[in-house]
């Protein structure tokens, strides 16, 4: 029977990373982490210090990416200035590989049904709600309206069921993506793979299968390390900061953390 680790102290737990630092890597989600939460999706940049802190990690840590529901291509624009982070959108369905963008194989199939469902939810649903249409996925906000959300969540699982497509739900919004075995857990799964240490900071409920891959990496290798942090909100927050090791106040929080590890770092180097 698994048994669960003892608390981590935040001290302890960078001890621990920066002591095995090429075998340590950092993962972040996007909006609501390290970027704000706007009712204008396009409009969203990382907080002031996410893209250089990002980077000078990735120049320290054997891995760091940026696991998001974001299309590829914006993920790519807003972190050009951090070439060493790995760069995930669409849960995982595009990757940034070279400079280039990566679908998917199994997902590309799908692109007419989420065409459809585009135009049908711009037809369908009131005009409150921002139909996000990410080529492989669609996102439906209600963030102007949270009155909206029964009716948003009611349409979007007909359509699920009626199309064969897979629900996501999260802060304001709800995503209809292809039936693709493929999460941020995976994705995380996947990449830490090789890891000996690895961290996770998320805000949403999308968030939690990350956290649930790093529960189970611990469960079935006593000797790896997993951080679970929560960036805290008044949407979704309450119930992952129950699930995590540290929780930090908001996505301007976060650099200031990476901070300390960065920081931790070059103090260790220079004790060896």
């Amino acid at each position: 029977m698994a048994t669960s680790r003892a608390p981590l102290r935040f001290a302890e737990a960078i001890s621990a990373t920066v002591s095995a630092a090429r075998e340590s890597g950092f993962f972040f989600d996007f909006d609501g982490t390290v970027a704000p939460i706007m009712n204008d999706p396009d409009a969203v940049l990382p907080v002031p210090g996410a893209v250089e802190r990002l980077g000078a990690l990735a120049e320290l840590f054997a891995r760091v990416a940026v696991v998001s529901a974001r299309p590829a291509a914006f993920l790519r624009d807003r972190f050009s200035g951090a070439p060493g982070v790995r760069l995930f959108g669409l849960y995982g369905l595009q990757t940034v590989v070279d400079g280039e963008i990566r679908n998917a194989g199994e997902a590309e199939p799908w692109a007419p049904v989420i065409r459809r469902l585009v135009a049908d939810a711009a037809r369908d649903l009131p005009g409150k709600v921002l139909v996000e249409d990410k080529a492989l996925m669609v996102a439906l906000h209600y963030r102007a309206d949270p009155a909206l959300r029964g009716a948003v969540e009611r349409w979007s699982s007909a359509k699920a069921a009626e199309l064969g497509l897979a629900e996501q739900l999260g802060r304001m919004v709800v995503e209809l993506k292809p039936p693709v075995h493929g999460d941020k857990g995976t994705v995380v799964e996947a990449e830490s793979a090789a890891l000996a240490r690895a961290w996770y900071f998320g805000d949403d409920l999308s968030d939690d299968r990350a956290f649930e891959a790093l529960r189970t990496r611990e469960e079935g290798d006593p000797e790896f390390v997993g951080v679970k942090v929560a960036v805290a909100n008044s949407e979704t927050g309450d119930e992952l900061a129950r699930q995590a090791d540290f929780t930090v106040a908001g996505p301007a929080d976060v650099p200031a953390m990476l901070d300390e590890i960065i920081r931790a770092f070059h103090g260790n180097r220079q004790t060896q």
